[in-house]
């Protein structure tokens, strides 16, 4: 049966004072699911917080508009990275990521990120599923106050209101005065690209312009395993027919601006004819030919090229390449090695202890997610300072 390709518009998903979070669901745009791709875009009014949370599967993040923070702890990290963001800003977060985000309160305009991943890891394909640490919804207030209390070293009493004291679920707004970290200049390199300022890849007088993200202007992109661009044509412009040749999918938002799009299938038919505008998403299947043309305003849009996994087949097909003066039983040690590499590697991140994320996160941000004093803050952090993993029975 035909998957139906016609873009979409994103739904509220949730949000409230401080700003709301949309997604694009696989119910209305099918070729999620069948791609195992994930789409939505945050956005954040003025002192609107999105509180720490990570994911269940790597994304390209594109800052489609306004400036801002974005506080970002990696696996293992022993310190936040206070990212100074603003409109063209491509971040790669891999799995493990813990990200926050905050509009300054002097902003005049709404802080609004896209984010496009790959699903087929995560726990709904073409869907992404966000664990909040903080809040209604955080992790914290699934467990019971005596398993908190351990973890955090703190008495039931305490850990109860810790756990409790943030009662909106995702996304909040700062009250007055209320300050997060200023982003550190150092922190940039090598966690964001601006794509508006960029050197461009392909530069077509009257055509159009592209830049293309990959290991050498952001390095985590080869973490994450997309390959993403931004491309701007100008008016009335038109991008060349063509394919990607190793079969994968294609996830295109436009930005800004207007136009045509063509798809074409197998047997030569017509699979997608529409208009599409700002805002909306399509995704070309894989081996299908796709060509737009722009309006007269021009067209600027965002995609990224899901980037086929690289099988365990290949792996037996590497090691068992006869190797001179090696037996089968030398290359099965050989064959069992790499599978060990590549498979048994876990990093896990913790959220209690000495190494947890939390020592990572600024006492601000802390205070703001959990929704509680200095006093409370300190005594948090003052806890399980040399304990990793195993907590002895006080």
């Amino acid at each position: 049966m035909a998957v139906d390709l016609s873009p979409r518009q994103p739904t509220k998903a949730y949000g409230g004072e401080g700003g709301a979070y949309y997604e694009w669901s696989p119910a209305e745009l099918p070729m999620l699911g069948v791609a195992s791709i994930g789409a939505a875009k945050l956005s954040l009014a003025a002192s609107g917080m999105s509180l720490p949370s990570y994911s269940d599967s790597a994304k390209v993040a594109y800052v489609l508009q306004g400036k801002g923070t974005c506080g970002i702890v990696l696996p293992e990290a022993a310190k936040e990275k206070l990212v100074s963001v603003k409109e063209g800003d491509a971040l790669a977060l891999p799995f493990g990521v813990l990200t926050w985000w905050h509009n300054t309160p002097e902003s005049a305009t709404e802080l609004v990120i896209l984010f496009l991943g790959d699903t087929s890891k995560g726990h709904k394909p073409g869907q992404f599923t966000n664990f909040q640490l903080t809040g209604s919804s955080g992790i914290f207030t699934g467990f019971s106050t005596e398993f908190v209390g351990r973890a955090w070293d703190l008495k039931e009493d305490d850990a109860a209101k810790l756990a409790s004291t943030q009662p909106a679920s995702g996304i909040v707004k700062l009250t007055a005065g209320q300050k997060l970290p200023e982003p550190i200049p150092e922190d940039r390199k090598d966690m964001a690209l601006n794509c508006l300022e960029a050197k461009l890849d392909v530069d077509i007088p009257n055509g159009g312009r592209v830049v293309v993200l990959n290991t050498a202007n952001l390095p985590l992109v080869k973490e994450v395993g997309l390959g993403a661009d931004l491309v701007r044509i100008d008016a009335h412009s038109m991008c060349s027919p063509g394919f990607s040749c190793d079969s994968a999918c294609q996830v295109t938002y436009i930005v800004r601006g207007s136009g045509r799009v063509q798809v074409v299938g197998p047997d030569g038919k017509r699979v997608l004819e529409t208009r599409i505008e700002g805002g909306s998403l399509f995704i070309v299947p894989r081996f299908h030919v796709v060509s737009k043309i722009a309006d007269a305003s021009g067209m600027e849009w965002f995609s990224i090229i899901t980037t086929p996994k690289q099988e365990t087949q290949s792996i037996y097909l590497l090691a068992f390449s006869r190797i001179p003066s090696v037996s089968m039983a030398a290359e099965l040690m050989i064959l069992t090695t790499m599978c060990m590499c590549l498979l048994c590697s876990p990093i896990f991140s913790h959220l209690a202890g000495k190494t947890s994320v939390w020592k990572a996160i600024s006492p601000e941000v802390l205070e703001a997610a959990f929704n509680t004093t200095p006093e409370m803050e300190k005594l948090f952090r003052s806890k399980r300072l040399d304990s990793e993993i195993f907590f002895a029975p006080n």
